[in-house]
């Protein structure tokens, strides 16, 4: 998918030139307070994947794929081109598909999401396949759950459902770092990301080593439904390496074999083409373009960048809405419109993948992000990836654009199109009443800590999502005016704190004010009287890597020095707060072990009260719970942050994503039911400015994309 302009003691000095990890094990006042907020969920160490997330509905369903020597009308089980047309089984063949991404959509509705695609008209799905997920940390590698690729294409395979395989490496996506693992921003020297450089060729080598021959027994040749796997994704609006592209196509070959047909996809400009295909008939080349263009000319085009008689129109990103970012209006087509334009190809029978299909949900932290005219003008995507398509973020199809779309695809495919499933049912559960568990830097104490001269990346200290609290200390100074802190680079948003042990013995940090990357200005710490050496606190929080464009290598933290008043300060501890992120694994340490031998009680779970001022920006967990009856059915639904600030919500364990309804436009965030359970549910808000006065979230029966200082935020394309 292409964007268009569209954290404290001192120590020797001889510690601070090199980066020590440590782990306290102090188990202090605060050990109580820790283990009220692991029993709520909200740290890793608790963190359980939800054990239906492989579901048993789904391996009940897989079967054995067909045989390769399967015959239709006399011709070997086959997909080719010839004759500028897709052929199947030796049969004229018109790709009708649809983008839907099994890494935005729980396991336990993969069969949903595919049936309604199927019931759209698609006779193929078109899926990428992102790195990052699949290799969390260098050499550890992840196919199980959300990430279990392989179970969902013999799920395409027994719905007699076709796929089209980007396998990448770079997909864009709107996804975190366009797929590339975080870690690839750790090594030293940094590896040229999308690019012949040996050094990242040899990790992408050792990626496609494990991707490529777990998919290769389901090419469409070998009785799978993988029809085509792409190589790379828009190279042609990045750069012109041939020599990268080349590499990737032997590597692809080597493991998928030569009868696969391989494909690029780029803009349908001439400049883009040229920079991003490869000329002859060992790679397909796709291009996507503007909704509503005339497509009969890029087509056109298109043939001069493939071998004579190997150019079937194909638009591999037909684009049936948009991406949204924080802050902007909520986009939205026509849906006649997008029909309209829809039927100007297949009427000519020209192939086309409908982008997206269902575009489903950024759980966890893996949102993506752009920039506009300078790496500093960053925008970040929201939670919701519904991208005003045909088939909603919950699976409903009961809209316009659906019906639009069906009517239009009803007349071209060569078989009759299923029946229209109804929407899944949403319930309302109501209030839910939260209680302060704790605030941040109560918590420090048990977070693992890298301590450098200078402040360091977030991937530099192996924290490759969420937030990292930077913190050192400098001499207070009486000038009666306060001082400057100024951080020059910093992604992408950071809030301000400082502490020091006043006459009273309170020593709890004060919010100074936010620098954000794109809106960054020095702050003004107020004169403050301290007994000793005051604590500067910066909490940083990832947004999301960027995922276009030229400036992808986007580390986070703090990247350049910080100043206090033209003054660089050192001696820095940087402090991981181990949130969930999607699909990881627990781990295993004596406090979780306490908590699940009972230790907790009740009266570790103390209410604490909200403090006034400035204190109550101090980012803090809130938790709470509400029940779903034993015989009830359990149903999808929204959790809406009306009247919260921004942060992060996790329901059982499990990272239903990012919040921000000061900013808008998503007011709620899609729950799907298997996060849920019969019984008690718990909820856990990490919030990083101020909680709702009333300490209430509500469970809502639908979507809401008017949030926002403008309100009624949809944006009409």
């Amino acid at each position: 998918m292409k964007y268009k302009n569209q954290y404290h003691s001192s120590v020797s000095s001889s510690k601070w030139s090199t980066m020590v990890r440590k782990r306290s094990t102090t188990l202090t006042l605060f050990f109580i307070i820790f283990l009220s907020l692991i029993a709520f969920g909200i740290f890793v160490p608790v963190f359980a994947l939800l054990p239906s997330l492989s579901s048993h509905s789904l391996h009940h369903h897989q079967q054995q794929l067909l045989p390769a020597t399967k015959k239709n009308h006399g011709y070997a089980r086959k997909f080719e081109i010839s004759d500028d047309k897709f052929w199947k089984d030796g049969q004229p063949f018109q790709i009708i598909g649809g983008d839907l991404h099994y890494f935005r959509v729980l396991p336990e509705y993969w069969e949903d999401r595919l049936l309604r695609a199927k019931a759209l008209g698609l006779n193929t799905i078109q899926t990428y396949v992102p790195w990052n997920l699949h290799e969390p940390r260098a050499g550890t590698l992840d196919f199980e759950g959300i990430a279990d690729l392989v179970s969902f294409l013999k799920l395409s395979q027994r719905l007699g459902i076709l796929v089209m395989l980007r396998a990448g490496p770079y997909i864009c996506a709107e996804w975190d770092l366009g797929g590339f693992p975080p870690w690839l921003l750790a090594i030293n020297p940094a590896p040229r990301l999308r690019s012949s450089d040996p050094a990242f060729l040899q990790l992408v080598e050792r990626w496609w080593g494990s991707l490529l021959p777990k998919v290769a027994p389901l090419l469409y040749g070998s009785g799978g439904p993988i029809i085509m796997v792409q190589i790379e994704n828009e190279f042609g609006s990045y750069g012109d390496d041939k020599a990268y592209l080349h590499h990737l196509v032997s590597l692809a070959r080597k493991h998928l074999g030569d009868d696969v047909i391989l494909y690029t996809t780029d803009g349908g400009s001439r400049e883009t083409l040229e920079k991003g295909t490869i000329r002859g008939d060992a790679v397909f080349s796709a291009v996507d373009f503007t909704t509503g263009d005339n497509p009969w000319p890029i087509f056109e085009l298109q043939k001069e960048f493939n071998a004579p008689g190997k150019s079937p129109p194909l638009s591999s990103e037909f684009y049936t809405g948009w991406l949204t970012h924080w802050g902007e209006k909520n986009a939205q087509t026509s849906a006649d419109f997008t029909a309209a334009a829809l039927k100007n190809i297949l009427e000519r029978n020209g192939s086309a993948v409908l982008y997206m299909a269902h575009g489903g949900t950024n759980f966890g932290f893996y949102n993506g992000a752009n920039t506009g005219s300078d790496e500093s003008d960053y925008k970040p995507d929201l939670t919701s990836y519904d991208y005003d398509a045909p088939i909603r973020e919950s699976g409903d199809v009961n809209n316009a654009k659906f019906k639009a779309l069906r009517r239009v695809v009803e007349q071209y495919s060569s078989v009759s199109l299923p029946a229209v499933p109804s929407n899944n049912e949403k319930k309302a559960y109501g209030s839910i009443h939260v209680n302060k568990t704790g605030n941040l830097f109560e918590l420090i104490h048990y977070f693992d800590v890298v301590e450098s001269d200078n402040p360091i990346s977030m991937e530099s200290t192996g924290q490759m999502f969420g937030f990292l609290l930077y913190v050192t200390e400098y001499t207070a100074k009486d000038n009666g005016v306060g001082s400057i802190v100024s951080i020059p680079k910093v992604h992408d948003r950071a809030q301000v704190f400082i502490s020091c042990p006043s006459e009273d013995g309170n020593g709890k940090p004060t919010y100074v004010g936010t620098l954000e990357r794109w809106s960054n200005q020095p702050l003004t710490i107020p004169n403050t009287k301290c007994l000793s050496n005051i604590s500067l606190i910066v909490l940083v929080e990832n947004m999301g890597r960027l995922n276009y464009g030229p400036y992808i290598f986007d580390k986070k933290g703090i990247l350049s020095p910080v100043y206090l008043d033209g003054r660089i300060l050192r001696k820095w501890k940087m402090y991981l707060v181990p949130i969930i992120n999607l699909n990881e694994s627990p781990k295993i340490n004596p406090i979780i072990q306490a908590a699940n031998s009972g230790v907790i009680t009740m009266s570790a779970r103390k209410r604490l009260k909200p403090k006034s001022g400035n204190a109550s920006k101090e980012p803090a967990f809130y938790a709470g719970y509400f029940y779903i009856s034993k015989e009830d059915i359990i149903k999808d639904t929204f959790i809406s942050l009306s009247g919260w600030g921004k942060g992060i919500v996790t329901i059982n364990n499990f990272n239903i994503g990012r919040f921000w309804p000061l900013k808008g436009p998503q007011c709620n965030l899609y729950v799907p039911a298997p996060v849920l359970q019969n019984g008690k549910n718990v909820v856990v808000i990490f919030e990083l400015e101020s909680p709702n006065p009333e300490l209430v979230v509500q469970l809502v029966d639908q979507p809401d994309f008017t949030c926002g200082p403008g309100k009624s935020n949809v944006h009409q394309l």
